[in-house]
């Protein structure tokens, strides 16, 4: 078993902003395993609010000892950046191997598109505006939001896209009291999902809290073990691959969070079709889809995935899986 990693740099096709910062690209970890002379692939984001680095997690993949299953690499590393790469590869090696698709190989039927939300970067009100009118066409828009004064955003984006389903990320940058003097503007412009509205640290204010529209747990939720700590607070949980460490403990995530009433919201880091083609298995019937990293690049890979008025689309051989 061979593991190269390859850092990649891919430009976004304008500046993308949340509560947090700003970028100008998405910078990935694109890792391969070989084995048998045969490759797989997989990609992850490193994210610095969860203190990964392109340097640390470079690290992490490389330290490994070969060879190891996917079943052994759960054991081996946290849920995570790194491990979400290996395992993304891991199946896409296995797919390959047995000549099968991997939603196959994980017991799934056969996947079809998803309506996936497009996201609107946070910016001054008439900026989002003029973004919201240009996108008035999609029928599901994010909105990133985060700061103490956003009703005028939420205001200008309705007013732009008028008949859109929209939804909104706070990236925890909202205090109890911002979000409770917000909650039911939420409902008056038609908002029908709250994305971290406070920090994880202090989302026990939520128990108890009215929430008129759905609130769903980002940075409060990584994986299973993250579910005990969410009753009361939440009522949906966005799975991200580069949080649970991959397709193995995101589809185990997803079976326990429904069993326990959540709703399901299928969220990405920026990063190219290669991150999102094992997402889009796991985004299958969820009350959310929001996959949409490679419409926010000016360049993606080679066999990217495809969307269309229909949504995203399940990934072709060529690009994983």
């Amino acid at each position: 078993m061979e593991i190269s990693v390859t850092a990649e740099a891919f430009p976004l096709a304008e500046v993308f902003t949340i509560s947090r910062g700003s970028r100008t690209e998405a910078k990935v970890l694109t890792v391969e395993i070989t084995e048998g002379g045969i490759t797989g692939r997989g990609e992850c984001v490193p994210y610095a609010r969860y203190d990964e680095t392109m340097e640390s997690v470079a690290a992490e993949i490389t330290g490994l000892t070969t060879p190891f299953d996917r079943h052994a690499l759960q054991e081996m590393l946290p849920g995570g950046a790194a491990r979400n790469a290996l395992d993304c590869a891991l199946w896409d090696l296995e797919a390959k191997r047995a000549g099968k698709r991997a939603w196959e190989l994980a017991g799934l039927t056969a996947p079809g598109p998803e309506i996936t939300a497009y996201t609107l970067s946070l910016a001054e009100p008439d900026q989002m505006e003029a973004s919201a009118r240009k996108h008035a066409h999609r029928p599901l828009l994010k909105i990133k939001l985060g700061t103490p004064d956003d009703m005028p955003r939420l205001e200008a984006v309705r007013r732009g896209a008028p008949d859109a389903q929209i939804i909104v990320d706070a990236n925890e940058g909202w205090s109890a009291e911002v979000y409770a003097d917000l909650a039911p503007h939420l409902v008056r412009l038609g908002v029908t999902l709250v994305e971290q509205p406070l920090p994880a640290g202090e989302d026990d204010a939520l128990i108890g809290m009215d929430r008129p529209v759905p609130v769903c747990a980002d940075e409060s939720c990584h994986d299973r073990a993250s579910l005990p700590q969410l009753k009361g607070k939440y009522d949906v949980v966005n799975i991200k691959l580069d949080k649970t460490g991959g397709l193995t403990e995101a589809l185990a995530l997803r079976q326990d969070a429904l069993a326990q009433g959540y709703g399901v919201m299928v969220g990405c880091m920026v990063g190219t079709s290669l991150a999102m083609a094992p997402a889009v298995l796991v985004a299958q019937g969820a009350m959310v889809t929001d996959l949409d990293g490679p419409l926010l690049l000016a360049k993606d890979r080679a066999t990217p995935l495809q969307f269309d008025e229909q949504g995203v689309h399940p990934s072709q051989p060529a690009l994983w899986g």
